[in-house]
């Protein structure tokens, strides 16, 4: 009775936790309640000449709205890079900021948080993401590998002796895992994915039609007309920015055949990486793969034709679920549900 006494107490103060901690994006799930948040992952600070970062003035949506709009003493930054912490500070910022939103009573009792993590992380990035999710005021922290997380949102039985394989394509790393026995039983990852491809639009705009425009209007065109394998009807939209020659704004119409062509590197590089991977698959997972297909998650997936031109490369059936997007935290949020059955799958 007192045990049951203390986990409704508990409940009614504080609800765990767990975290897509994504470089484009930031999603959060609270235990009986759902995806309770999906924002930006940029924060707006104070500049204090050139001494260090003031109050935060914004976090999430609204701080996206001004990136590359601020004055000398707001700066916008994106505090996550390539799926790791490159400000450890603004990152502590809005991870707090996103608690404190979404948990109003979590100073009672700290939540405890499951958090998504790229394969590829050194174990002093994933000290940084334990540090800043504890001064953030969580009691505990337990990482889990994006791709993992992601098999488990798809809906993958991770825990059988078989082998499934997910390409997950996040903001700063593509991930590609073969999970078994509820492990990585074959893991890559490389730090290329969505940021890269707006990387590689950007540079196109700039080198073939002179013309200067931001990040986010580079993220906007490949949304729009992105396409990793030709498309009927062709894709058109109006590109604004800065041209280059004469220094003034200006506009053009572009379609999805010269996006497709800036980005054919950086979707190469992905192809090559998940090739490999296949290639390193042992013979009984590989014979698993060959039956379940590959399941293609995160932003990645929505770039359109990317499943058929996999297919094409590999001869084998591609999966994208209905909504990509929200594989991780989905994963993390099962995981934190059935924490004690389910704990295994996180990494120490």
């Amino acid at each position: 009775m007192v045990k049951n006494f203390f986990k409704n107490f508990s409940d009614y103060f504080v609800s765990d936790v767990a975290m897509d901690l994504g470089t484009a994006n930031t999603l959060v799930y609270v235990k009986n309640q759902g995806i309770v948040l999906n924002e930006p992952s940029v924060v707006a600070v104070s500049n204090n000449n050139g001494h260090g970062y003031g109050e935060p003035v914004a976090v999430g949506l609204e701080a996206k709205q001004m990136y590359g709009r601020t004055h000398s003493k707001l700066k916008t930054i994106r505090p996550m890079k390539d799926g790791v912490i490159a400000d450890f500070e603004i990152t502590n910022t809005m991870i707090k900021y996103f608690i404190q939103k979404i948990l109003k009573n979590y100073r009672f009792i700290k939540p405890r948080m499951v958090v998504g993590i790229p394969t590829c992380i050194t174990q002093v990035e994933k000290k940084a993401v334990i540090d800043a999710a504890t001064m953030a005021g969580v009691r505990e922290v337990h990482l889990v590998e994006e791709p993992m997380a992601a098999a488990i949102g798809v809906g993958i039985p991770v825990h059988k002796a078989e082998g499934n394989m997910v390409v997950d394509i996040g903001g700063g790393t593509t991930d590609v895992a073969v999970t078994s026995l509820s492990a990585i039983a074959y893991g890559e990852s490389i730090r290329v994915a969505g940021d890269e491809l707006d990387e590689s639009i950007l540079r196109y705009m700039r080198l073939q039609h002179h013309l200067n425009i931001g990040i986010f209007e580079a993220e906007r065109v490949k949304i729009q007309i992105g396409s990793a394998y030709p498309v009927q009807p062709a894709l058109t939209t109006e590109v604004r920015g800065l041209n280059v020659k004469t220094g003034i704004p200006t506009s053009i119409v572009i379609n999805d055949e010269e996006i497709r062509e800036a980005m054919k590197e950086p979707i190469s590089a992905i192809i090559t990486v998940l090739m490999r991977a296949l290639e390193k698959t042992p013979p009984e997972l590989s014979a698993d793969i060959y039956s379940n297909g590959i399941y293609l998650t995160g932003g990645g997936a929505l770039i359109r034709g990317l499943d058929k031109l996999i297919e094409e490369a590999t001869n084998l059936k591609t999966f994208i679920p209905d909504e990509p997007l929200l594989t991780i935290v989905k994963g993390a949020g099962t995981i934190l549900d059935n924490f004690d059955t389910m704990r295994k799958v996180c990494i120490n």
